[in-house]
């Protein structure tokens, strides 16, 4: 109980991985369908800025560079900022948002929106040759990707804005 009371304080931190712990493409494909689909298909990925040669408006224009690999339809508009930088003892971490909405004709404000966080990591620990590392999650989720190894799928938007207009719509009902 008192451990769900801190993993509730410290949300908004949540999209940042360990600096020990790393992702596997297992926690992003549960069902084993979906796994065989996964190992047939390729995942697009980017190649990734040095960190020697990094600054946040490279980091943003790579993001949007990744964003474009993904398979989500047109209709789709986001977009992304740069939150904040952040020093810890063996890394750097810089934190964006993109955020997403589907507009139409009708509703060019869309009722609600998804978010989508990233975190690129240079490291202190490895030359500045190496390229920087990225993660990703969802804002309705503690599971942390990493481009690389899992597809990002636009059911996932739709979910969280599904969510999001089905409680506004129990919260105004009341």
């Amino acid at each position: 109980m008192e451990e769900e009371k801190e993993e509730a304080g410290s949300e908004e931190k949540d999209h940042i991985p360990p600096e020990d712990e790393s992702s596997s493409t297992e926690d992003c494909l549960p069902e084993d369908e979906e796994k065989e689909k996964e190992s047939k298909h390729v995942i697009k990925n980017i190649p990734w800025t040095t960190a020697k040669n990094f600054t946040v408006e490279i980091g943003q224009q790579q993001i949007e560079e990744l964003i474009s690999t993904w398979d989500i339809h047109e209709s789709w508009l986001h977009h992304s900022e740069f939150l904040e930088e952040e020093e810890l003892k063996d890394s750097k971490r810089y934190h964006y948002r993109a955020c997403w909405g589907l507009p139409t004709r009708r509703k060019p404000i869309p009722r609600a929106t998804a978010s989508v966080f990233f975190v690129i990591v240079i490291s202190k620990l490895k030359p500045d040759t190496a390229p920087v590392e990225v993660f990703y999650r969802l804002e309705s989720s503690r599971l942390i990707r990493r481009p690389e190894q899992c597809e990002f799928r636009e059911k996932w938007l739709q979910d969280i804005i599904e969510n999001k207009v089905l409680c506004a719509e129990r919260l105004a009902s009341r």
